[in-house]
């Protein structure tokens, strides 16, 4: 019995020896593959990083050549507009023709005038379009006839343009404080009304041809009726004066 039992603990020390080993090998297991997924984690991390590297990186791109693009383009506009330097077109009231002019109650004025007005584009290397151009008269802030509209012309390199249309108004509603003013302006012989237009204008430089502008003109015109001999006569009763008046123009 002593013998059988003193070969019996060799066996349970390899079965202790046994168990711990695999012990060990589970432990080391468990950290090994901890360890390669820890090492999967930072990968995938730096896979992600690398991503939104590349993404900023394009993001700046584009952003940089659209700014350069649009510095490109404001450069080049700057270097035409200080190479030729455009003008605005001059425009002269040449003469206005009155054929009525008359007020009367209730504060109702009739006028018929025929105007000669001309425009010159000062510029040598840009023409001028005008697509659109509306032409009536005023008194102080008033319209008081209809707007008449030119037809559209092309004005070339340093050209000169001139048009006569009639611009009407019968018996047109005007405000009492303005039809005293006008009452006034007539006793003392002379009345200033306004030759305005509006419209549309673009540039052409080379093929080039620009958007479209608002053109505004006001041109002054003295109408003396208290002295008809300071005109000259026209068909039937009608005046003739010659102004020669600057126009004032904004584009």
């Amino acid at each position: 019995m002593k013998k059988f039992s003193r070969y019996r603990k060799p066996h349970s020390f390899v079965t202790r020896r046994h168990h711990i080993y695999t012990l060990k090998r589970g432990v080391s297991l468990h950290s090994n593959s901890s360890h390669h997924q820890k090492l999967n984690n930072n990968m995938s991390k730096d896979c992600g990083n690398h991503g939104d590297d590349h993404r900023k990186k394009l993001y700046r791109h584009i952003f940089l050549s659209a700014a350069a693009f649009v510095a490109a383009v404001l450069f080049a506009i700057l270097l035409v507009w200080l190479i030729l330097r455009p003008a605005k077109p001059h425009f002269i009231l040449q003469d206005a023709t009155v054929y009525a002019f008359n007020l009367s109650a209730p504060n109702l004025l009739t006028a018929t005038i025929q105007i000669t007005l001309s425009s010159r584009n000062p510029n040598g290397r840009i023409g001028v379009y005008y697509d659109r151009l509306d032409v009536y008269a005023a008194y102080h802030s008033q319209q008081i006839t209809l707007a008449t509209r030119l037809p559209a012309s092309y004005q070339g390199h340093r050209d000169i343009t001139v048009w006569s249309p009639f611009v009407y108004g019968a018996a047109v509603p005007v405000a009492p404080y303005l039809a005293a003013s006008l009452g006034q302006d007539e006793l003392t012989g002379t009345v200033l009304i306004h030759v305005r237009v509006d419209g549309r204008v673009r540039w052409k430089v080379g093929t080039f041809i620009s958007g479209s502008y608002h053109l505004y003109v006001n041109c002054p015109a003295y109408i003396n009726f208290g002295a008809k001999n300071n005109g000259i006569a026209a068909v039937g009763s009608a005046i003739k004066y010659q102004l020669l008046m600057d126009c004032n123009v904004d584009v």
